[in-house]
């Protein structure tokens, strides 16, 4: 779409908001890809892209212990503990996608029953 500029000499191409929105969500898409997807050379998952969570869970546990100190409400402790659990879980999930995505898929690509076998056990271990 073209617009004039107030002189009516020039004209420019603005961008319409759907593409606009459209780019910023192929963005995010992408950049979210290569953090989840990103290996070292040892070829385990790089979690780096969790420390950002995991720092404002850290924020919160020390919340968590100023309230306590100062004798706050019980409810609203426990409302800081439920949010910084769930940063956890969230954290733990992203963790383990990365583990299955990267590791065990290795470990059966390999057609290795050994690999595979010892996969499936860390797995059963961690769910349950």
């Amino acid at each position: 779409m073209l617009q004039k500029e107030s002189s009516g000499t020039k004209s420019k191409k603005l961008p319409t908001k759907k593409s606009a929105l459209g780019d910023a969500e192929k963005n995010t898409k992408k950049n979210t890809e290569k953090k989840t997807n990103t290996t070292l050379a040892h070829g385990h998952p790089d979690h780096s892209a969790h420390i950002k969570r995991l720092n404002r869970v850290k924020g919160q546990i020390e919340g968590i212990e100023r309230m306590i100190l100062d004798r706050r409400y019980c409810p609203d402790i426990i409302a800081q503990l439920k949010a910084a659990s769930a940063g956890l879980r969230a954290t733990e999930a992203e963790v383990l996608k990365g583990h299955l995505r990267g590791c065990v898929k290795s470990a059966l690509a390999a057609n290795d029953a050994f690999k595979a076998e010892e996969k499936i056990q860390e797995i059963i271990e961690m769910v349950f």
